[in-house]
C-alpha cells in the first residue's frame, strides 16, 4: 500500500482521510539457487544494548519531551487519535537510550461509520503495547526488498543500470523496455502509484497486469512513489535466485542478523503480540474482511498469501533497530556482515538530484523533513509504512529512531500526516548535543515552527569605516523554508537591511552569502563568520530567524560575537557589560 498518496499526488502532500490501495504478490519457489558467502568482516561492528541518554552521547531531557509528545497524539489530534498506541525507540551508537511503549495494541473490535466511533473490547479483552510488540510494517517492507536487491548486485546476478526486461522479458511490453532495475529501486520508472491487484482471479493474472501496466511518464523523466516498482523487482529477485521472497529475506537478512521477530505471514501463536490494525471494509477498503489482527492489512498482499515486494513484513521495534544499526556500522552487527560498506553507501547516497525535494537512495528515501523532522539531512535515510511505522538513520549522528503506531486502527480514516513521526524525529535531533564553539554556553534559535527569534546587538558607532562582525556559526534548517538572516538598520532600527557575509568550516572553502542568509544543510558543524558592516553612527545589527508552520530543522546557534573597527574592539560578548546589552527575543543560552 502507498504510504501517504496515490495517483500523481506526491507521499509528502497527501492530506487527511486519502486513501490508497495497492497490490503484494506470492509466487510459486523455483529451482534453489545457492547462496553468496557472507564477505570478511570489516569496520565498526557495534551492536545494541540498552543505556542511559547519557551512554548514548544524548540530552535526557529531550528524549523524555519525546515521550510527551508521542502521548498527546493518543488524545484527539486534532478530532482522533492518531493511534491507538505506539512503540518508540531511539538511540545512538550501539546504545538504545529510549525504549517505550504507549497505548494499546488491541483496543477496537469495530468501526462504527455511522458516528465515526470505533467499537472497544471489554477491557478484559484489550491489549496493551510492549516494548516487543509485532507491527504490520506496509511500505517499510520496502526497505527490506531494496536490501535484498542490493545483495544480489553486490553478488553479480543483477545490473544496477540493466533493463528490468532482460531478466523479465514480458515486463517489456507496454513502454517498459527501457526501464532499469535502478529506477525501480529510486521510484522513476514511470509507473503510476498502484493498481488494485486484488481484482484480478488468479496470481498469474495478476503478474500479467504488471506486465502490461504502461508507465504514466517516460521512465526517468520523473519521481512517482509506486508500489508497482518493488512488485517488479519482487518477480527480479525471484526469478534471479529462484527463491521467493519470505525464503530470501530469512536467509538473507532476518537469519543472519538474528531479527526473530521479523518475518511474513507471521503464526498464529505470535497473535497476542501484534498490534491490530483496521476494521477493513468496504468502501473505505478494498476488500471486505472485519477486524484485521495479525494478518497482512494490505489488500492485495492479503487476497495472494501476504508476501510482496511493497508491504508485509512484520517486525518489532527492537529487529528493526538491529536492522538500522546494521547499515550505520556499514552492512555488519556483531558477526555478522549482510552487506558490504560500499553497498550501503549506494543507500545513503541521492540518484535522484534531477528531481530535488524527491531525494533518494537505492530503496530508501533521504533528506525527507516530512517525516524525518529535524533530523533530516541529506544522507539522513528511512522510510514510512501506510499502517503508522517508520524508521529513521542519520549517519552524521549515528543517531537512530523507530516509531511504531497502529494509526489504522480502527479506520485508516483517522490519520493523517506524519506529526508524531516529525515530534519524535525533532527530539532525538535535540537530543543530540551541539557543543558550543568557545566557552560554556551559545545563543540558540529554538526548533518551534511559525515563529521569528531575534538576536539583537546593541547600537555601535561604526560611522568611521571598516567595522566588521565576527562570530561562530552553525545552522540547520528546512532549506528555503527556514532562514537565517543577518542584517542591520542604521538610527531608528526601522528600516533593516540585509548584511552579506561569508562563511568557512574547519578545513572547507570560504562560502559567501550575498543575500546575508544562511538555510538548509551546513554539516552541523560550527563555521567562522565575517561580515563588514556598513557605517552609521547609530548601527543596530541582528540575527532573524524565520520558520515556516510545517517543518523545522535543528535550528541555528551563534557564539563568540564581536565587532572590530580599527580603532579597536567595538562589542565583544566574552565582557560581561557587552552581553547585558544583547537583547534575545526567542533565542536562549544554551550549553547543550
Amino acid at each position: 500500500m502507498t504510504d501517504e498518496g496515490a495517483g500523481g499526488i506526491t507521499r509528502r502532500q497527501l492530506g487527511a482521510g486519502a486513501m490508497a490501495l495497492g497490490g503484494a504478490l506470492t509466487f510459486a519457489a523455483l529451482p534453489a539457487d545457492p547462496a553468496s558467502a557472507a564477505r570478511p568482516a570489516r569496520g565498526p561492528r557495534t551492536t545494541l544494548r540498552h543505556g542511559s541518554a547519557r551512554r548514548a552521547g544524548l540530552l535526557a531531557a529531550p528524549l523524555r519531551q519525546l515521550v510527551t509528545d508521542a502521548e498527546a497524539f493518543l488524545a484527539p489530534s486534532p478530532r482522533h487519535p492518531w493511534y491507538a498506541g505506539a512503540v518508540l525507540l531511539a538511540g545512538r551508537g550501539g546504545t538504545v537510550a529510549l525504549h517505550r511503549p504507549l497505548g494499546m495494541a488491541v483496543r477496537y473490535r469495530a468501526y462504527d461509520e455511522v458516528t465515526d466511533t470505533g467499537v472497544e473490547f471489554p477491557a478484559d479483552r484489550q491489549i496493551p503495547m510492549t516494548e516487543d510488540t509485532v507491527f504490520d510494517l506496509a511500505s517499510v517492507s520496502k526497505l527490506f526488498t531494496s536490501i535484498l536487491a542490493v545483495q544480489q548486485i553486490e553478488r553479480g546476478t543483477l545490473e544496477l543500470d540493466a533493463a528490468v526486461a532482460s531478466y523479465l522479458p514480458d515486463f517489456g511490453r507496454a513502454g517498459k523496455q527501457d526501464v532499469t532495475i535502478r529506477q525501480l529501486l529510486t521510484h522513476t520508472s514511470g509507473f503510476r502509484a498502484w493498481i488494485p491487484l486484488y481484482n484480478a482471479p488468479t496470481p498469474q493474472e495478476k503478474v500479467r497486469r504488471v506486465y502490461d501496466e504502461a508507465p504514466v511518464s517516460p521512465p526517468g523523466t520523473a519521481y512517482l512513489y509506486s508500489d508497482l516498482n518493488l512488485i517488479s523487482l519482487q518477480l527480479v529477485l525471484e526469478r534471479v535466485t529462484g527463491r521467493t521472497l519470505d525464503v530470501l529475506l530469512h536467509d538473507g537478512i532476518t537469519g543472519p542478523l538474528g531479527m526473530r521477530r521479523t518475518r511474513y505471514n507471521p503464526p498464529a501463536s505470535w497473535k497476542p503480540r501484534i498490534a491490530a490494525t483496521e476494521d477493513a471494509r468496504r468502501p473505505w477498503s478494498g476488500l471486505d474482511r472485519g477486524l484485521v489482527w495479525g494478518e497482512v492489512h494490505d489488500e492485495n498482499a492479503h487476497s495472494l498469501g501476504g508476501v510482496a515486494g511493497h508491504a508485509g513484513v512484520f517486525s518489532n521495534a527492537w529487529d528493526l533497530a538491529v536492522l538500522g544499526r546494521t547499515l550505520l556500522n556499514g552492512g555488519a552487527y556483531g558477526r555478522e556482515r549482510i552487506l558490504t560498506p560500499e553497498s550501503v553507501e549506494l543507500m545513503f547516497t541521492d540518484f535522484n538530484t534531477a528531481f530535488p525535494g524527491d531525494e533518494h537512495g537505492l530503496g530508501f528515501e533521504l533528506y525527507q523533513h516530512w517525516y524525518m523532522g529535524a533530523m533530516a539531512t541529506p544522507r539522513t535515510a528511512g522510510h514510512t509504512g501506510f499502517t503508522g511505522t517508520s524508521l529513521v538513520l542519520d549517519p552524521t549522528t549515528d543517531s537512530f529512531l523507530v516509531v511504531l503506531g497502529n494509526s489504522v486502527h480502527p479506520v485508516r480514516s483517522w490519520r493523517s500526516g506524519s506529526a508524531p513521526r516529525v515530534a519524535a524525529a525533532n527530539q532525538l535531533a535535540r537530543a543530540v548535543p551541539v557543543r558550543p564553539a568557545r566557552g560554556r554556553t551559545a545563543w540558540f534559535s529554538g526548533m518551534a515552527g511559525s515563529a521569528t527569534a531575534t538576536l539583537t546587538l546593541p547600537a555601535l558607532d561604526t560611522s568611521s569605516g571598516g567595522a566588521r562582525l565576527r562570530c561562530s556559526l552553525w545552522w540547520d534548517t528546512e532549506p528555503r523554508a527556514d532562514v537565517l538572516v543577518l542584517e542591520a538598520a542604521a538610527d531608528d532600527g526601522t528600516a533593516w537591511q540585509p548584511v552579506p557575509f561569508t562563511t568557512k568550516r574547519r578545513g572547507g572553502e570560504t562560502e559567501h552569502h550575498p543575500s546575508g542568509t544562511a538555510t538548509g544543510w551546513s554539516g552541523r558543524v560550527w563555521h567562522d563568520l565575517t561580515a563588514h558592516l556598513p557605517a552609521a553612527r547609530g548601527l543596530t545589527v541582528r540575527w532573524r530567524y524565520t520558520t515556516d508552520r510545517l517543518y523545522a530543522g535543528r535550528g541555528a546557534y551563534v557564539d563568540a560575537v564581536r565587532v572590530e573597527a580599527p580603532g579597536g574592539r567595538l562589542f565583544d560578548e566574552t565582557r560581561p557589560a557587552d552581553a547585558a546589552r544583547v537583547r534575545a527575543e526567542g533565542w536562549t543560552r544554551s550549553a547543550d
